[in-house]
This record gives structure tokens, C-alpha cells and sequence, in this order.
């Protein structure tokens, strides 16, 4: 039975099944739309966290770690609430929608952006922040000069907060619904059609989403040989690893 659905599933990938391959596309475009949203929030608080110290700072860091291990389902269900009709934010009617998965998946990602970037904005500035200083340059000047000789770093931390996205289930299935056309992706139609019993097509997207993964370990080996070892300190590749 298994070795017949994998060739079933084979046979869809390589006929380009329209229905597999839509929800390829929407998966895909839901993780880039919200790794996107979240690198661009995260690089510059994280930044913002490395550079600058206020009162309070520890509690935010504590929440920051804390939320990191934050289960996914807890997220889809705390942006469920706050996009329910009752909720502060049902006025803008995104619940069961693509915004409201692009939302969830975000406030998922974005934690993890943060702490990796603050790590490795906090390490760089160890290093180069008393030089940058005493040519004059202010905590904004410091953090955009950190950040780009940190590019190939940061780069991982993009590659790990695409991995975190596209392999995440329960947060998008809570506030999407996991409509047919509309709301489906790959993770939550591998849940779905496996209770059903199709497998071909739980196979296919399965395989679909392995190789997106491995792609992604790829590109960060890639990018780790280019800066010479590891691009983040060593208790960050950990969240890392366990975030992809």
C-alpha cells in the first residue's frame, strides 16, 4: 500500500497535478509573505535589543527566550481571539483568511528573528562596536554597519525563519480554517488527507515539503562555509536547528 501511494504521489508530482501544485504555491507564498513581515520587524528589534540598554531590559529578554518555545498552537490561538468577531481586531474580517495565516505565522516567526539577531548584533558589537564609537558612530549608525557586516549571518536567520514557517501546522490551521482554494497549505492538507486516507497526495506534498527543508539546509551550508564556521553563537545554532 505504501509503495503504491508513493508512486501515485510521484506520478502527480510529475504530471503537475493542479491541485497539489496550488497549494505548493500558496504554502510557499504564506512562509515568504511572513518570513518577509517577520525579518523585517525582527532584524531591527533585535538590533534595537543588542545596542541599547534600558531599564527592563532582562524582563524583555526573558519574555523574548520564553517565547520562543511558544507552542503553535497557543499563537493561532491568541490571533483566533484577536481577529474573532468579538476581538479588537474583527473589524478588518481577515479570520479564515490568507491575511490572517500570513498574521499567525509571523507572530510565530518573529521571536526567533529577534533573538538570533540580537545575539548576533550583541556579538559584532563586542567586537567592532568600541572601533564604530570612536569614529563617531550613533546606536542607528552602529546597528545598519553591524547588521550588514553581519549579512551572510543574517541570511541563516532568514533561511531559519522560512524553515520555522513553512513547516508550521497548527497556528495556520486554527485561524485558516484549512479551506479547500482558499486557506489550505501543505502542512495542514498532509494532516488532513492523511485522516482521510489519501496518502498520494500526503505523500506528494510531503516529498514537497522534505525537499524544501533540505533545500533550506543547503543554502545555510552554503552560506556557513562562506563566513567561515558558524554564523550565530553556539546556543542560538541549537534554536536554530530545532526552529528549521
Amino acid at each position: 500500500m505504501f509503495i503504491d501511494s508513493l508512486i501515485a504521489a510521484w506520478g502527480m508530482l510529475i504530471s503537475l497535478d493542479s491541485t497539489l501544485f496550488e497549494i505548493i504555491f500558496r504554502s510557499l507564498a504564506l512562509s515568504a509573505m511572513a518570513c518577509l513581515l517577520a525579518c523585517v520587524l525582527g532584524i531591527a528589534s533585535g538590533s534595537w535589543l543588542a545596542l541599547v540598554d534600558f531599564r527592563g531590559r532582562g524582563a524583555v529578554l526573558t519574555v523574548l527566550n520564553t517565547s520562543l518555545a511558544l507552542p503553535s498552537v497557543v499563537v493561532g490561538l491568541v490571533v483566533y481571539l484577536l481577529l474573532s468577531r468579538s476581538g479588537p481586531l474583527g473589524f478588518l474580517g481577515w479570520l479564515y483568511s490568507f491575511k490572517a495565516m500570513v498574521f499567525a505565522q509571523t507572530v510565530l516567526v518573529l521571536p526567533v528573528v529577534i533573538a538570533l539577531t540580537r545575539q548576533l548584533i550583541e556579538r559584532a558589537e563586542g567586537q567592532q562596536g568600541e572601533g564604530l564609537r570612536a569614529m563617531g558612530a550613533g546606536t542607528a549608525v552602529r546597528g545598519v554597519l553591524l547588521a550588514w557586516n553581519e549579512r551572510f549571518a543574517l541570511l541563516t536567520v532568514v533561511l531559519t525563519a522560512f524553515g520555522r514557517a513553512v513547516s508550521e501546522v497548527g497556528a495556520v490551521m486554527i485561524v485558516g480554517g484549512n479551506m479547500e482554494g482558499f486557506t489550505r497549505v501543505m502542512t495542514t492538507a498532509i494532516a488532513l488527507e492523511t485522516s482521510k486516507g489519501d496518502l498520494p497526495i500526503a505523500l506528494g506534498l510531503g516529498v514537497v515539503l522534505l525537499a524544501v527543508v533540505l533545500l533550506l539546509n543547503i543554502l545555510m551550508g552554503v552560506v556557513l562555509r562562506r563566513t567561515g564556521g558558524s554564523a550565530v553563537p553556539d546556543n542560538d545554532a541549537r534554536v536554530m536547528r530545532g526552529a528549521a
